[in-house]
């Protein structure tokens, strides 16, 4: 399986991380952080001026920084790779 990830910044550090993607949609990006027993996932909303999206994972900001336009722009060309289900003959 080909897993998507992303790179959100720690805000309080500037420390990058890169994150596995568990669901995107314009209103929000689930994201996990590290493997197995010890990973953590976190939703990331956008900010008030749409710029980015924010937050929080065991007490630290993340912030991944594309704004909304981006990823419904990013979606939209997924989609259109991605065949709409069995066709009907």
């Amino acid at each position: 399986m080909n897993e998507e990830r992303i790179t959100v910044r720690v805000t309080n550090t500037g420390q990058t991380l890169e994150v596995v993607v568990l669901s995107k949609r314009v209103d929000a990006i689930e994201v996990v952080l590290g493997e197995g027993v010890h990973s953590v996932r976190c939703r990331l909303t956008p900010t008030r001026n749409g710029m980015a999206y924010a937050g929080n994972a065991l007490g630290r900001e993340l912030v991944y920084e594309r704004a909304r336009g981006q990823v419904a722009t990013d979606l939209e060309r997924i989609g259109a790779a991605r065949p709409h289900g069995p066709r009907r003959p």
